[in-house]
């Protein structure tokens, strides 16, 4: 959708009673394929301009425009290139703004989140899926003879996977929701805050060739996100060389971390990694963490050694809370004394730390970082 602030259409001629005119260049012809997958998937037919939409669905021209930019999509003048399923989107997302369920503000938020995670997925289902089934399987077959049946049966079953995966990740985020302390907290949480980042990326990317890059950032990427799924944490972000991931608590981040550099080091194929972590209160927003706990984890990251993880004092004071790492080595062998004496079980620490040299950090001042290691090697 192509309009200005007032609502009229770029590449159009508004008529007097606002009703865009005709378009000042003929549109190009669209390929037959094209247009026969895209009325498969979005399963309906092309009916109406932009304006037509917004009009049918009971919006402005500014805000039906405000949706369809939020979802990603490139404007279309006055094109007759939308569906009634166009319609019916700009209607709920409108009806629960009259509803008074969602400020218009968060409904384009809504209308943004969506797009920019769906649009993701979609590129990655072509990029690595449907790219590779569509070869022909047979000498002299077509890609047009291949592709079309081929949407047509994973269609439905890639939709409805979608659907269990959404529901699922939907209800995890609602009980994290609802088990925070108080409102402030739904919002401003106190998380750990890790950062994964592969040594010497850049030299990586002058040696070796397109095919073998993505695949190790594929395969560094898959690894991470199950690691980190399968400890406790969330994966919130890939950045190619380098993974953002979040813990409620700070023994779960820093089992992920090690679990990471393990992982990595047994690999012959993958770059050395190192490691950042920070404890704070962060702030969540779209999916995404921000915050100066955010900053710190990440410039932990870059002074980190190869193979190691350099955690901030918040961090370290947090796992010395929890048990989980004794204050130092003299404090875990006076509580041991100290149980054995009274004849109970030692303490069992799970991490240990040590302190490094304090040093100023850029935008953050002076920090004393603390070196994370394991007590117990057992994996």
């Amino acid at each position: 959708m192509t309009v200005d602030d007032t609502g009229s259409g770029t590449g159009a001629y508004p008529a007097p009673d606002g009703e865009p005119g005709r378009d000042a260049h003929a549109e190009p012809e669209e390929n037959p394929l094209a247009l026969r997958l895209e009325q498969l998937i979005l399963g309906a037919e092309r009916r109406y301009t932009p304006f037509q939409a917004a009009r049918s669905a009971g919006v402005s021209m500014e805000l039906a425009s405000r949706f369809w930019r939020a979802m990603g999509f490139a404007d279309i003048g006055q094109a007759k290139a939308l569906t009634e399923a166009d319609v019916l989107a700009l209607r709920r997302l409108a009806g629960l703004v009259e509803a008074g369920l969602l400020s218009e503000a968060m409904a384009v938020q809504v209308a943004r989140s969506t797009g920019q995670t769906t649009a993701r997925l979609a590129e990655w289902q072509i990029d690595s899926f449907l790219e590779g089934l569509t070869e022909p399987p047979e000498p002299g077959m077509t890609r047009t003879e291949v592709t079309y049946p081929l949407i047509e049966l994973l269609l439905p079953e890639l939709e409805e996977f979608l659907i269990y995966v959404w529901r699922r990740q939907l209800a995890a985020a609602t009980g994290r929701v609802v088990q925070a302390a108080d409102d402030e907290e739904m919002v401003d949480r106190r998380l750990a805050v890790g950062f994964a980042d592969l040594v010497g990326f850049t030299r990586l990317t002058r040696r070796m060739e397109e095919e073998e890059l993505g695949e190790l950032v594929e395969a560094f990427e898959t690894t991470a996100a199950d690691l980190v799924a399968a400890h406790g944490g969330r994966l919130i972000k890939t950045l190619g060389d380098e993974v953002l991931y979040a813990a409620d608590d700070a023994g779960t981040a820093a089992e992920i971390a090690l679990r990471l550099i393990e992982t990595m080091a047994n690999d012959e194929t993958m770059p050395e990694l190192r490691v950042g972590i920070a404890f704070g209160t962060v702030t969540t927003r779209m999916g995404d963490v921000f915050g100066t706990t955010v900053n710190l984890a990440s410039r932990l990251t870059s002074i980190a050694p190869r193979d190691a993880v350099l955690v901030d004092g918040a961090f370290a004071e947090e796992l010395i809370r929890t048990t989980e790492a004794p204050a130092s080595e003299t404090e875990a062998a006076e509580a041991a004394a100290a149980a054995e004496k009274e004849g109970k079980e030692p303490p069992s620490y799970r991490f240990a730390l040590q302190p490094m040299w304090q040093r100023p950090v850029r935008g953050l001042g002076v920090i004393e970082p603390w070196l994370l290691n394991r007590r117990d090697v057992t994996p």
